[in-house]
């Protein structure tokens, strides 16, 4: 397949590099050159801006950090609606707003273009070895045309209806996430205050009940010592705000994902840690710092 693929970040750099060793011609845009340096390296070409990276391709990826990135990306003054035609695929990953995933849809449809909302989860392990969940909302025929695709990708993939459908999903999983990594961080700060070994309560921790993928992943990040953003606190910190902006919309009041939501405030924009990982929520407790 010809893709074109926007945004040469950690997920998505694991994830052209799948592409490209599947067969497929993939070409590159990203804000840095410097950056997509490790897919260039892999065989992947260089366009100078969305609009030349989506000629006569016929999907083209998105997956960049904010839905102001995604805005610029689809309506800028180089962005991919400036070249894009019918036939072709456009499939934001980017978790974003559903409004947003709306508007693209709303465009491509009068533009006589298929566009998919399709945000993952697995962080960069689950990008680098192909096993992502991918959400997926939008046009149905289009998502039926790309799953040999998403399979190259994913482990997993489920179609939950119209455009915004699959960040909506998304939402759900980042709730989630960000609830256990709030109760990671304080186990694994409680186990340290009380003395336990902590490599031994995480393998007892991980055999039982409290077994979760936040611990399974991230907490022997901690023990080594490794920070490294597999996802960004402050994309987590994004995702949670735009969860409770929907959640506010329907009415809902999410009690956890406010008490995250503040945490990662504080380690994002207090602290100034949020080019560290989700992993990093630790260092709110000076036993960590």
């Amino acid at each position: 397949m010809k893709i074109a693929f926007i945004g040469t970040g950690v997920m998505g750099t694991g994830i052209i590099n799948n592409f490209l060793k599947k067969g497929n011609q993939v070409t590159v845009y990203n804000r840095t050159k410097a950056h997509a340096q490790r897919v260039l390296d892999q065989g992947a070409v260089w366009a100078d801006s969305p609009e030349e990276a989506v000629k006569n391709k016929e999907f083209v990826f998105t997956m960049v950090g904010y839905p102001r990135d995604v805005e610029e990306i689809y309506f800028g003054e180089k962005g991919i609606f400036k070249q894009a035609k019918t036939g072709q695929i456009l499939i934001d990953m980017t978790t974003s707003t559903p409004t947003l995933a709306e508007k693209i849809a709303k465009k491509g449809q009068e533009k006589n273009i298929a566009v998919l909302d399709a945000p993952v989860s697995g962080g960069d392990v689950g990008a680098r070895d192909g096993k992502l969940t991918i959400m997926v909302g939008g046009d149905k025929k289009a998502y039926e045309t790309s799953l040999p695709l998403f399979d190259q990708i994913s482990k997993k993939v489920n179609y939950f209806g119209p455009a915004g459908k699959g960040q909506h999903a998304k939402m759900a999983n980042q709730i989630m996430i960000a609830a256990t990594m709030l109760g990671m961080a304080e186990w694994m700060t409680y186990a340290k205050s009380a003395g336990l070994d902590l490599q031994e309560t995480l393998d007892t921790l991980s055999a039982g009940g409290a077994d979760n993928w936040s611990m399974d992943n991230y907490a022997p990040r901690v023990l080594k010592g490794d920070f490294k953003p597999g996802f960004y606190a402050k994309h987590i910190l994004k995702d949670l705000r735009i969860a409770l902006d929907e959640a506010k919309k329907m009415n809902l009041k999410l009690p956890a994902a406010e008490l995250a939501e503040k945490s990662y405030a504080e380690l994002a924009e207090e602290k100034n840690l949020g080019d560290l990982g989700t992993q990093a929520i630790v260092k709110l407790w000076e036993q960590w710092s």
